[in-house]
């Protein structure tokens, strides 16, 4: 019985796990397309502001284009996996408030409220376990540019650029409503090197991902290992050994047979005397 609730408690471990993997698997293809929206960015602000040839039509759709990239970054930061938020808005230090660093900002602390935790053994909370971070996508976009600009649209209420000798660019569209709902091509200071720093970023939170799911998936192949096992061993317990049982059952089938023409022989025997006695 105990046996068979540790293969129980193993198949459950295995199962979180596999979940944890499907989590991470989802994260990181969008974190793939959040990298293939960004490189769309930056060709459109090379082709609006590069290109002589390029009418004012052709700006504005260009324009109008990398408005509605920058909504889809936000949109699809607020991505869920049944229910369960893929990333966190900012990074946050293990004190719970925001990281403003702009070298590490979008890194941070690791914190429980940006964490998965995945249990991957059988004795659950007091067991072995996988914390998996949620991408601070939103601080990963946002860049420190040393160029001063006015009504830049930032990653969070609380910082500002105007007048500062270092810029946040968040390339994704603020709440709606906002003074700073969303930036144009032709922002000051928005320069190529915004984007591919912000490039660098979703490729630092891939390998992080990237990180947890090699993780996750070398714990499913050991809880796997481990129910096998255990399935064996309650099998060398309980299971019958078909050979020795099939002999068994073969020298008992013998033995019997000897017995019944034994017990055959010794009632003709009786008959033949009565016969004699006749």
């Amino acid at each position: 019985m105990k046996l068979n609730a540790a293969v129980s408690r193993l198949k459950g471990a295995r199962n979180n796990v596999q979940n944890g993997i499907s989590f991470v698997e989802v994260q990181d293809g969008i974190l793939d397309t959040i990298g293939k929206i960004v490189g769309r960015m930056s060709e459109l602000k090379g082709m609006a502001t590069q290109d002589p040839m390029k009418s004012s039509q052709d700006i504005e759709s260009y324009n109008n284009e990398f408005v509605d990239l920058q909504k889809q970054l936000r949109d699809i930061a607020k991505t869920t996996f049944n229910g369960v938020s893929l990333f966190a808005d900012h990074a946050t230090n293990a004190d719970g408030t925001v990281d403003t660093s702009m070298q590490t900002k979008f890194k941070g602390d690791t914190s429980r409220d940006h964490t998965v935790e995945i249990y991957t053994s059988s004795e659950g909370s007091t067991g072995t376990k996988i914390s998996l971070y949620k991408s601070a996508v939103l601080s990963a976009l946002t860049i420190s540019s040393g160029a001063s600009i006015a009504n830049a649209q930032l990653s969070n209420a609380g910082y500002t650029a105007a007048g500062s000798a270092a810029a946040t660019f968040g390339l994704f569209a603020d709440t709606a409503g906002s003074t700073n709902e969303t930036m144009s091509l032709g922002t000051t200071g928005l320069s190529i090197g915004i984007f591919q720093q912000a490039v660098a970023n979703i490729a630092y939170l891939r390998a992080q991902t990237g990180g947890g799911m090699t993780r996750l998936n070398f714990s499913a192949d050991a809880l796997s290992s481990m129910e096998t096992n255990m399935r064996a061993a309650i099998g060398r317990i309980e299971d019958v050994d078909i050979a020795a049982e099939s002999a068994n059952l073969a020298k008992f089938s013998i033995l019997t047979q000897a017995a019944a023409a034994m017990v055959a022989q010794a009632n003709s025997t009786n008959d033949v005397a009565l016969m004699l006695l006749r």
